[in-house]
């Protein structure tokens, strides 16, 4: 971990030349921190409102509606085409806007969600191949995700423990339009914990940072977790180390900015 903020002199150094790949990442990161977000809020409010249905619950996802707000349900164990409660929050998502427990019936949208989400559940509690890894105090998150191009669920690991943000053991599977699996892929192949706050106050953790070996620039899911936990850790900044690039991420700005290592190197030697 680095501490203290590296100030990034971008005048006279050479920029990464893809942004589209920086876009990207960007948007999916925060697209999965939207839907991960509102589930949290909706699982929040559910357990507060709707005590006598905790028993009743199959599962719960989240995903963005036409017109860019985040609709969160939670289905029946016994029936999944049937929806328990049914949440719409804004775009941020903060603002809850509707709770529906009158239109009971999932739209063809929700059946292949919940079908993929249901799917990668199962997956996981089985474990046949030995893909996913299980450590203690952590559990596996779901988030699946459909467009109009591909199907897929991310998994991340979430803490079981408070005053710790974890990065990394993440995986992705990818499904086809018949809601099938076509491909897996393991996307960090270690776990880094990293704590809240600095054990010393007067040296505060501004930045924190992890190397990547197979790809060169930060993850969507990276981002996801970085922008879940913003408000309640000290840093602000998330640097991302790879063989060719270093990624930037400020979480208060939710800004992306990926440079070459070369240009990071000279800032570096100019810095000092």
């Amino acid at each position: 971990m680095i501490k203290g903020t590296l100030c990034i002199i971008i005048i006279g150094f050479s920029l990464i030349a893809n942004g589209q790949n920086t876009e990207k990442i960007l948007a999916e990161g925060k697209l999965l921190y939207r839907l991960e977000k509102a589930s949290w809020n909706g699982t929040d409010d559910f357990l507060s409102r709707f005590p006598n249905k905790r028993n009743q619950i199959g599962g719960y996802l989240s995903y963005e509606t036409d017109n860019q707000n985040i609709s969160t349900i939670f289905f029946s164990r016994e029936n999944n085409d049937s929806v328990l409660v049914r949440y719409e929050f804004d775009s941020i998502p903060e603002l809850l806007l509707k709770i529906d427990t009158i239109n009971t019936n999932v739209t063809a949208h929700e059946k292949n969600l919940i079908a993929i989400r249901q799917d990668a559940i199962r997956r996981i509690s089985s474990n046949s191949e030995n893909f996913f890894t299980f450590y203690e105090n952590t559990s596996l998150n779901t988030i699946p995700l459909i467009t109009d191009k591909e199907r897929k669920v991310f998994v991340l690991t979430g803490p079981q423990i408070s005053n710790v943000v974890i990065i990394g053991n993440d995986y992705l599977l990818e499904y086809d339009k018949k809601n099938q699996l076509k491909n897996k892929i393991q996307i960090h192949k270690s776990l880094l914990q990293y704590p809240y706050k600095s054990d010393d106050p007067e040296n505060k953790l501004e930045t924190t940072y992890h190397s990547h070996v197979a790809s060169d620039y930060i993850n969507s899911t990276d981002i996801c977790t970085l922008l879940l936990y913003k408000n309640y850790v000290e840093w602000k900044q998330h640097y991302v180390m790879s063989k060719k690039y270093v990624s930037i991420f400020d979480m208060e700005k939710e800004n992306l900015v990926i440079i070459t290592k070369k240009a990071w190197n000279k800032i570096y030697k100019h810095k000092k």
